[in-house]
């Protein structure tokens, strides 16, 4: 292993922390789960500042890197769900747009060029909104007094990043194809 691999061990491990993290929260014991999560969110932030401070980038890790987000995210919203400490239509809402970004970035790749797409800012705030909205959530499951109005301005906040950063993916990237197909067309029709 080399330095340059030490992003990638990171998302990993990341990735190995997801059942731990959900088996505790469906079994109650919310405190081993809070710090699990809480491990996993600092893990995110260590690998990309790595990744970025010492340009230990590389392709498995632009994969891994967000795979391991979602994965850790997704399944936390799905159990706290299921507990119905969260409305389900946050769920649905949060899925959705994951759904509709990973099948725009395949369409784009397939029909358009290859999608190598950095996250927009408000994509990065987004997965740091839901990971500060999951700390909450979790915390206030009697081992730290939060007041309820601010985990419900909290999941506004989600409900909010989860839509604006939705619409900037379609909206950047739909200008993009857009752009190359006329590009495509106007070479076309002067060759």
């Amino acid at each position: 292993m080399e330095k340059k691999d030490i992003p990638n061990v990171i998302s990993m491990i990341r990735i190995m922390l997801v059942a731990p993290i959900v088996y505790f929260l469906l079994v109650g014991q919310h405190s081993v789960s809070l710090v699990l999560f809480f491990i996993a969110g600092l893990s995110d932030a260590l690998d990309g500042f790595l990744a970025k401070r010492y340009h230990w980038v590389s392709r498995l890790g632009s994969f891994l890197d967000p795979l391991a987000d979602k994965l850790l995210l997704l399944s936390c919203f799905v159990a706290c769900a299921y507990l119905e400490l969260m409305p389900l239509w946050l769920l649905v809402l949060v899925i959705s747009r994951d759904l509709f970004v990973a099948m725009g970035a395949f369409l784009y790749h397939y029909f358009i060029e290859g999608f190598k797409g950095d996250p927009p800012f408000s994509s990065k705030l987004n997965t740091l909104v839901q990971i500060v909205y999951l700390l909450m959530l979790i915390s206030s499951q009697g081992l730290i007094l939060i007041p309820l109005s601010w985990v419900e301005l909290v999941l506004y906040a989600v409900l909010a990043t989860t839509s604006v950063s939705g619409l900037e993916y379609v909206w950047v990237w739909g200008m993009r194809a857009w752009n190359i197909r006329e590009k495509r067309r106007y070479d076309h029709q002067h060759k």
